[in-house]
């Protein structure tokens, strides 16, 4: 954890690299460059001078727009990370990928029928699926991808629901994909379907929708629209919060 933390020393506070006594070669879109081992691949970049207008921001793993593929020096296999979540090695060469070129269908979950073959028909590429569990494996969620691409493909959609999850759209799964499956897009279909027509809506949802439809916030809306920026900023000051 020290040399973790000594790394971050020159990133976060601007250190004489001086004090840096880890350090590892990587290289960025074929140009060597040496920086601080413990660093996350965003931190490397940033420290080797590269500014970040795209492919970056939650900077917490979860926003999908890192996504990065990878190979380290004597290695044949091409791997993929977040940049924002993976530790560089020494001898990786790198390259972002900003944007996944995948197709989207387009359709109104309302006027879909709830049946197997829904998804079939807006993805047809799903039945090129060949069972390979490459977008398994390039999943940096850990998601059983091809999972659910079958579940997709029976017209399983509480279990195609269930392992997308925790999906966070980053596309790496379809740029390794040797059928061509847009596997997000597939899951992002099921959630939407089964969420509209296979599960049973909440009781308490019900109840907080007459509650509003009754007017019980109408006030409070009015008071906040009236309200000039001073009053907004002293309310947001003074909300109710879980402590730190």
């Amino acid at each position: 954890m020290q040399i973790i933390a000594d790394a971050n020393k020159s990133v976060t506070t601007g250190i004489d690299s001086a004090d840096i006594e880890h350090w590892v070669q990587i290289h960025i879109m074929g140009r060597a460059y040496k920086v601080p081992a413990g660093l996350t691949i965003m931190q490397a970049m940033e420290y080797a001078g590269y500014k970040f207008i795209t492919s970056a921001g939650c900077r917490a793993g979860f926003c999908g727009a890192c996504a990065t593929m990878y190979r380290k020096k004597g290695e044949y296999q091409l791997q993929t990370a977040m940049a924002c979540q993976t530790r560089v090695e020494d001898g990786m060469y790198l390259v972002q990928i900003p944007f996944a070129p995948a197709q989207e269908a387009k359709y109104d979950v309302t006027k879909e029928s709830y049946a197997a073959s829904t998804l079939l028909e807006h993805y047809p590429e799903i039945a090129r699926c060949v069972a390979c569990n490459t977008c398994t494996k390039a999943c940096p969620q850990d998601l059983e991808v091809m999972d659910y691409i079958q579940d997709a493909l029976r017209g399983d959609y509480a279990s195609a629901a269930e392992r997308s999850f925790d999906c966070i759209m980053c596309g790496l799964c379809a740029i390794r994909c040797p059928a061509e499956i847009t596997q997000f897009n597939v899951g992002m279909l099921a959630r939407r379907m089964y969420g509209r027509c296979g599960m049973a809506e909440p009781e308490q949802a019900k109840k907080q929708l007459a509650v509003i439809a009754e007017g019980k916030y109408e006030e409070d809306f009015k008071r906040l629209l009236a309200a000039d920026l001073a009053e907004l900023q002293q309310r947001y000051a003074e909300r109710e919060r879980e402590a730190d």
